[in-house]
């Protein structure tokens, strides 16, 4: 204890760290303001927050922090930012235009986040659309269309951008990623009321105090293990030759590449929840299909038809995922510039092959763990956990909080030891996700 109160005093002392936490905490509390702030012509107190509680609308509405479900002006917060950056990302491995904006530095970067925003318009106002349409009844609209859909509209598009410009200040002014930290906040949001939930039908029902106690001691297991995920690399040792410049010598000293167990994060789940709402989408939109019984199972979130294709489709993409944002081959070629040589290994071809097979080797196990991650959540609803609790079991929303607070707590231990300051931990340092060296060509992603 004593430790950790020395460790936020040391933090406190440090002026520049203590302004960008401060800046941080108070941009977050801005958005939270915002959240409850309801769209113009909604009457609040006819909404249907039922229908934000289970499938796709959940996830959506647990990512907004409960906005979602309220029809607030930020209702649609970062989610069409994420989904432009992933549609850039994607460009840059089809379009050549794309691909050479990626190689050009800070200005192909400032470019490509140019594109972000233009995109993130687009796609913001036709999911307020959407949005409109499928979450606000008739009997909650004070004012009649359709300068009900076209005012909502404008303002969903500015919400969802000015969240997106403060997930920019807090990166800048703040501490960590300021889109990954707002994406956090709204899942943290959810967690008092998904304890208060379960808690309260434990003490009132079957099971007691004693099982609820045993799904806390499981949820913590469930948090080691994912950081066990997030945190596994597979290191590969990179000798580099001898130069001597004038009277200084460079090189000859041996580094490592840690090649992560989990390259590909987050997005397999996301790609691959995508594709599991299609049968629930095709039997709402087609009545005779309904009765399919494969289409009943596999619309089914506890069934072991729907698991089992989640967890092959999550298998199937951190392959994809991987393959596309980790280039062995750039690694190779980086490497063979500066004078770089993996022991045992000729530069060149058989260099970028050798990467290429660890990154198969360590992948496989990687994206097993994360699949069985991903259907956790399932299986604590099948044993008689309450479906919101159980979101916090693994998934989407657990990465993304392991993952976000691991980034913010290595920013901060930086900031300390960059003053001659003891780290956060009595031993070894912390990790986050984004440590990877450049030679890696990776980029990385708001989540």
């Amino acid at each position: 204890m004593k430790k950790f109160f020395t460790t936020l005093s040391n933090i406190w002392k440090i002026e520049d760290l203590r302004v960008r936490i401060t800046n941080t905490l108070l941009f977050l509390l801005i958005y939270r303001v915002g959240s409850y702030i309801v769209l113009p012509g909604v009457n609040a107190a006819t909404l249907d927050n039922a229908k934000a509680k289970e499938g796709l609308v959940g996830l959506l509405n647990m990512f907004a922090g409960g906005s979602f479900s309220r029809s607030s002006i930020f209702a649609l917060g970062v989610m069409p930012y994420i989904s432009a950056s992933i549609v850039v990302q994607l460009l840059g491995i089809a379009v050549p235009y794309f691909t050479k904006l990626q190689k050009e530095g800070e200005s192909g970067r400032n470019k490509l986040n140019q594109w972000t925003r233009y995109l993130t318009i687009g796609i913001t106002a036709l999911q307020a659309i959407g949005y409109l349409k499928s979450q606000v009844s008739a009997d909650a609209m004070l004012i009649g269309n359709p300068y009900f859909i076209i005012l909502n509209t404008f303002v969903l598009t500015a919400g969802t951008l000015f969240v997106m410009w403060l997930g920019e200040k807090i990166t800048d002014k703040g501490i960590g990623n300021g889109i990954s930290l707002i994406i956090m906040v709204g899942i943290i949001a959810q967690l008092p009321a998904a304890f208060a939930t379960e808690f309260q039908s434990r003490t009132s029902g079957p099971g007691g105090l004693i099982t609820f106690i045993v799904e806390i001691v499981a949820l913590l297991g469930v948090v080691m293990f994912t950081i066990l995920i997030v945190q596994g690399t597979r290191k590969i040792a990179v000798q580099y030759a001898k130069r001597i410049v004038g009277n200084k010598q460079y090189g000859g000293v041996r580094q490592y590449i840690p090649l992560k167990v989990n390259a590909a994060g987050v997005m397999p789940i996301i790609f691959a929840q995508a594709l599991m709402f299609i049968p629930a989408t095709v039997a709402q939109f087609f009545p005779n299909a309904a009765s399919n019984g494969i289409l009943i199972a596999l619309s089914n979130y506890n069934s072991w038809e729907h698991n089992l294709v989640f967890a092959i489709l999550i298998i199937l993409f951190t392959y994809f995922y991987t393959a596309i944002t980790v280039n062995p081959k750039q690694m190779s070629d980086d490497m063979k510039k500066n004078g770089g040589f993996i022991p045992g290994v000729a530069p060149g071809n058989a260099t970028t092959t050798f990467i290429d097979e660890v990154i198969s080797k360590i992948t496989l196990p990687g994206s097993i763990f994360l699949a069985i991650v991903a259907i956790i959540p399932a299986l604590a609803s099948m044993v008689g956990v309450s479906s919101l609790f159980a979101r916090f079991f693994g998934g989407t929303s657990l990465i993304i909080l392991v993952g976000v607070v691991l980034d913010t707590l290595q920013q901060i231990e930086s900031h300390l030891l960059m003053r001659h300051y003891d780290g956060l931990m009595k031993t070894g340092r912390i990790k986050g996700r984004s440590g990877v060296p450049a030679a890696a060509g990776t980029t990385p992603t708001a989540i």
